[in-house]
């Protein structure tokens, strides 16, 4: 695995705990596909960056300002790499599917994006935020930054 950027390194020191990994995040990922969304919950489908085989991974769509972002808590994890490669996928909700492309957001432009990620998830994803929360300094906001990719979805051709 490349270790050059901060995003793979905070990857590499924040996994999940026990219970997300094996009650909650497998608990929305099904209800998810049953149609429940759960605070915004989807289920990514990307084509994998290697195998070309569809990959699917519970993921929370962020809605601002008019605009949609997908926000990597954990940093540069498989989705991340598939996305970026691809620069398409799918969100999944019950039977309904959505195409879209993916435009990764520049580090200068993520601080907004990530607060409100933060206040609408900080309870599931805070700890993979080195103690940043939705209230802190915009300055703390950017420090973190480089950690945590941040698409912004586009209609599907765009």
């Amino acid at each position: 695995m490349e270790t050059g950027s901060p995003a793979t390194a905070h990857f590499e020191r924040k996994r999940p705990g026990w219970f997300t990994a094996h009650v909650f995040n497998p608990l929305v990922a099904l209800l998810t596909r049953l149609g429940i969304s759960l605070l915004g919950s989807r289920v990514l489908e990307v084509r994998g960056r290697s195998s070309g085989a569809l990959r699917r991974t519970p993921v929370n769509l962020l809605e601002l300002e008019g605009e949609r972002y997908l926000v990597a808590p954990r940093g540069e994890t498989q989705w991340v790499r598939n996305l970026r490669a691809s620069g398409e996928g799918r969100l999944l909700l019950g039977r309904r599917g959505e195409s879209f492309a993916a435009a990764e957001i520049a580090d200068g432009q993520k601080a907004p994006i990530l607060r409100a990620y933060l206040k609408r998830w900080k309870a599931e994803v805070g700890v993979f935020f080195d103690g940043v929360g939705p209230d802190s300094p915009e300055d703390e906001l950017r420090r973190v930054a480089a950690k945590h990719p941040v698409f912004r979805l586009l209609p599907s051709g765009s």
